[in-house]
């Protein structure tokens, strides 16, 4: 019984069971779109000021926010930025991979682990791993997801597991839309049944792929993949074309998104006050409107969740609790 991991889940989500949540756990990457000539040069003040101004303006509008540790979460727990009522969930994995492009391998932050999000009082852990079925380390970034199960397991705390997919193929370096598409389905078939509690999924096709009936029998493969609830990630796209993915995903069985830059990216380029007015007016609006969708379309976690499936506690149950003292 895991009933730390269901708060967790229910904190995270709306009153209806669905989650409109706001990605912000970028570091290298955002440092590479803020100055990618030099992107060491960016420093820590300036993205901690960034996020901060992203918290403010979009996170009451969210059910929950995904930050990094050192960049976002730190600094937004500490100045009181995040809004009572959002849920918490923080990255465990260092930013980027090691390792050719051909075969990516993520590893877990150093001196950060699941054990440290619980106690600074996140409500979830989220775990990204790059995957490729038929990479030559596909075992052992399976196990690299188990151990970190394992871990939130003990520690009675959900696990949204993201994948990202890629090209083996050295002449290729981006997989074509038929490639990318089995391959999303067949990472989610796969990691899901090793462990985790919502999956977040990149959309099955690509963003440039128009017709919306092979996006509809994308969906659906995926709603047959996955064992546990999943949403989609944005990757980025223009916010019209999310908003599209988010309605085509929600309909086929998604239980709603984790959405980073396509709420906010072009505010992260800003000065502030600028940066400020526009995250007020233009980001809320976007994560507004992914909200009405999710609320309106996606199907509550607790419908594909194995864990709320689960006997109800009986009298006595304390007693047979993980840390009873007895």
């Amino acid at each position: 019984m895991r009933l730390g991991t269901l708060r967790g889940l229910d904190a995270c989500a709306s009153d209806k069971g669905t989650f409109s949540v706001l990605a912000l756990d970028h570091r290298n990457n955002l440092r590479r779109a803020l100055a990618p000539d030099d992107p060491g040069s960016v420093s820590y003040e300036r993205l901690v000021a960034i996020k901060r101004s992203i918290v403010r303006a979009v996170a009451p509008v969210a059910d929950g926010i995904l930050l990094d540790p050192e960049l976002g979460a730190g600094p937004a727990v500490h100045d009181g930025s995040l809004p009572s009522g959002c849920g918490l969930m923080v990255a465990v994995e260092e930013s980027g991979y090691d390792g050719p492009s051909t075969e990516r391998t993520s590893r877990l932050m150093e001196g950060w682990s699941v054990s440290q999000i619980k106690r600074m009082g996140a409500d979830a852990v989220k775990l990204l791993i790059y995957y490729h079925p038929d990479a030559a380390n596909a075992e052992q970034q399976e196990r690299l997801l188990i151990e970190v199960a394992e871990c939130c397991a003990d520690e009675d705390i959900p696990l949204f597991l993201e994948t990202l997919t890629y090209s083996i193929d050295p002449a290729l370096d981006k997989l074509t839309d038929e490639a990318r598409r089995d391959a999303v389905i067949r990472s989610a078939r796969r990691l899901t049944a090793l462990g985790g509690d919502v999956y977040k999924c990149e959309f099955p096709n690509d963003a440039g792929v128009a017709a919306k009936t092979r996006w509809a029998e994308a969906c659906a493969e995926m709603e047959e993949a996955s064992a546990i609830p999943w949403v989609i990630l944005s990757a980025g796209v223009d916010d019209a074309t999310f908003e599209a993915q988010t309605l085509a995903a929600c309909q086929a069985g998604a239980s709603g998104v984790l959405v980073g830059r396509s709420v906010w990216k072009e505010g992260a380029h800003m000065e502030a006050p600028e940066r400020d007015a526009w995250l007020a007016e233009t980001g809320a609006a976007r994560m507004q409107r992914l909200v009405d969708i999710v609320e309106a379309e996606a199907v509550p976690w607790r419908e594909r969740s194995p864990l709320a499936q689960a006997p109800e506690p009986t009298e006595g149950w304390t007693a047979g609790y993980p840390g009873n003292p007895g």
